[in-house]
This record gives structure tokens, sequence and C-alpha cells, in this order.
């Protein structure tokens, strides 16, 4: 199951032999993607899958400089200058129950993709039983995308014999995938994997590689997937 998991808190009592007792959420999708031409507000489901009562608290973050070195996470009260309205922001969940979750952008798409992040976990309670115990909260970071009024990923690179610098000079994201590094005439089952990216619009990647090595990749935007071959 593809998922953004991150350890969202952790509270221990200091005793040997506790035994852990998770408390944790099922979240789904975990990538939200509001284009241009359709509405600009989406749900997703919130589930608890455990025999406990979960206490969930949804946060929503604005993200400056995507992925790159500058990179920052923008949290404010106010939904209208953080530009997303997440609803409700908190919810109690009885074991099994499922509910969800709105998001809605609160302006027009721009020239650029907006990137948001939701963080979506559980709240810490007591530990039950009659032993100590080690209660993990399992969270989720959603990424939330939204696209420009005419969304543009355009690819441009550099073979440096040892390492491949990919740029994105579009104005959206995309996603990188089943990435192979092959020599001529290699079959395409004994080339080397490569890892999956995402490159949002203005940065850069670089990929290493071995001197003669193609790299190429599955290019996924807005839903459509093509291979592109990193070769001139």
């Amino acid at each position: 199951m593809s998922l953004i998991a991150r350890i969202a808190a952790m509270t221990a009592l200091a005793f040997a032999g506790c035994a852990p007792a998770l408390a944790q959420i099922a979240v789904h999708p975990v990538i939200l993607d509001l284009q241009p031409g359709a509405l600009q507000r989406t749900d997703f489901a919130v589930e608890n899958p455990t025999s406990e009562r979960v206490f969930v608290a949804v946060e929503p973050a604005r993200i400056e400089a995507p992925g790159s070195a500058a990179e920052n996470r923008v949290t404010v009260s106010d939904p209208n200058s953080l530009g997303l309205l997440v609803s409700p922001p908190r919810m109690i969940l009885e074991p099994g129950e499922r509910r969800f979750v709105r998001v809605a952008a609160l302006a027009l798409p721009g020239e650029a993709d907006r990137i948001f992040r939701v963080a979506v976990r559980p709240v810490a309670g007591e530990v039950t039983g009659q032993e100590s115990g080690l209660k993990v909260l399992v969270g989720y970071d959603l990424l939330v995308i939204q696209r420009p009024a005419a969304p543009s990923a355009t690819l441009d690179w550099e073979d440096r014999g040892t390492e491949l610098v990919i740029r994105n000079t579009g104005n959206s994201n995309l996603q990188l995938v089943n990435g192979k590094a092959c020599r001529e005439g290699q079959r395409a089952e004994s080339c080397a994997i490569i890892p999956p990216a995402r490159l949002y619009a203005g940065n850069a990647m670089t990929v290493a590689k071995e001197t003669g090595q193609i790299l190429s990749y599955d290019l996924i935007f807005m839903g459509r997937a093509r291979r592109q071959v990193f070769q001139r």
C-alpha cells in the first residue's frame, strides 16, 4: 500500500519490558491533485481500523519553494491567508468508523503550482491495560497540488558522464518512475534500477550513473505517462 507515513508523536513510560500498542489510522488517497477546469476541491477518507476510539487532528500547511534547498513549510490559522481550507480540522473516530475530510483551494489556479501539505495524525491518549506500554502514533503527510491555469512540465537535461542532471523548465511538477540505467544493447530486465523522484517546477535533480549508461524514466504528468530516454 502506497502511503506517505511519518512518526507524528511518541510517548513512553521508562519501564523494562514495555509492550507496544499501536494507535493507527488509515488515510486514502495521500496525493490530491487539483487540476484546472475542474472543481478546486476534493475529499480524502480517514478510517479507524483499530478497536479503540481515536482522536484525529488535521493541519494544513503551504509549502514555499517545494523541493529546493529553500523549501519552507508555512502554517497559519487563517485559511484565506494559507490559500487552503480543510474541514473538519479535528474528529473523533470510533472503532471501524470512516469519515471524509474536504480540501478546497481558496484561490483560482495561478501561473505555477501551489503546493500544500496536510498532516493527519492521531492524538495521543492513555495506554490501556495493566502493563506499562509504548504508544506509537502513525500519521500521514498528504500532498496537495493545485495545478496552474495552463500546466506544463518540460524537461532539459545534461549528461556529464558519471551523472545526469535533469531540470524541470515548466510550471508544474511531474513524477519520474520506473527508472533504468542501461548500456547500449542491454536487455531492460538486466539494467540497473534508479530510484523514483518528483521534480517540481524550476528544480533540478542529479542522478549518478556510470559512463556509457543511458538513463530512462516513465514520466507521469497529470495522470498521463510516457517513456523518456535521456539521450541526445
